[in-house]
């Protein structure tokens, strides 16, 4: 199994903070908030490469991280090379990117690296083994907070029969979160969903498109969870991750 972490946009909604430097590797509490997803990877027997992709205004700042890391399971950085908003490749199309650089064969799970969460990942993993098929993390959120996230819908069995990026009037209880597991077989759908003009932005845009083809299944975390996207949501997190 390969993790990508997925750390290519460019964060304007917290600028000036990072006008040049990366929303992953700003502190939360005591340490970068992709520390803790790093930690919860290491955790995973079954993962044994870690790659990284971003731009090229942030590529030295994850290279020195990478490198002072030292980590467990081996880190490598991709740099997409694009400079900008307007010109970058979306996480969809991050993603091909980096499944065709490290010729990516295996079961593929794959994190926003601004996802703070508190549930254990190696419970996801165990989770998604049991149901053999794609897997989203999902959180049952208020019905006015649903309005402003991916939602999904599902049947009894919490496989995905729906889902709505930012929907007016939500149909489902569930938002998706970043936190993905692709089987091997399913990896190659990427390229199918690239190469039939689909919008390469928000990963959940993939899930939308998937379910309609594959079975993908949605795992309920005991956990908390937050999406560090603007000044707002990175001061509640140091407030609580302070306190620690």
């Amino acid at each position: 199994m390969k993790c990508l972490l997925l750390c290519a946009g460019y964060a304007t909604r917290l600028f000036p903070l990072t006008e040049n430097f990366p929303k992953a590797l700003l502190n939360v509490g005591k340490k970068p908030l992709l520390d803790y997803i790093l930690d919860e990877v290491n955790t995973i027997d079954e993962i044994d490469e870690i790659y990284l992709v971003t731009n090229r205004k942030y590529t030295p700042h994850f290279e020195k991280w990478a490198d002072e890391k030292n980590n467990i399971k081996p880190i490598t950085v991709f740099n997409d090379d694009t400079t900008t908003n307007e010109n970058r490749l979306g996480a969809i199309g991050d993603i091909q990117f980096v499944i065709d650089k490290a010729n990516i064969k295996d079961d593929l799970l794959i994190i926003a690296g601004d996802n703070l969460f508190t549930f254990k990942l190696k419970d996801f993993v165990d989770y998604q083994k049991e149901k053999n098929t794609s897997t989203v993390c999902v959180k049952e959120e208020k019905y006015d907070n649903l309005k402003r996230l991916g939602v999904v819908e599902t049947d009894d069995n919490m496989q995905i029969i729906g889902f709505e990026e930012k929907p007016e009037n939500p149909k489902g209880k569930y938002a998706a979160t970043a936190v993905y597991l692709y089987p091997s077989n399913v990896v190659p759908e990427f390229k199918q969903y690239i190469d039939e003009g689909n919008n390469a932005d928000a990963p959940g845009n993939f899930v939308a498109y998937l379910y309609k083809k594959l079975p993908v299944s949605g795992y309920v975390f005991d956990g908390t969870w937050y999406d560090v996207g603007t000044h707002e949501a990175l001061a509640e997190v140091n407030e609580i991750y302070n306190k620690d």
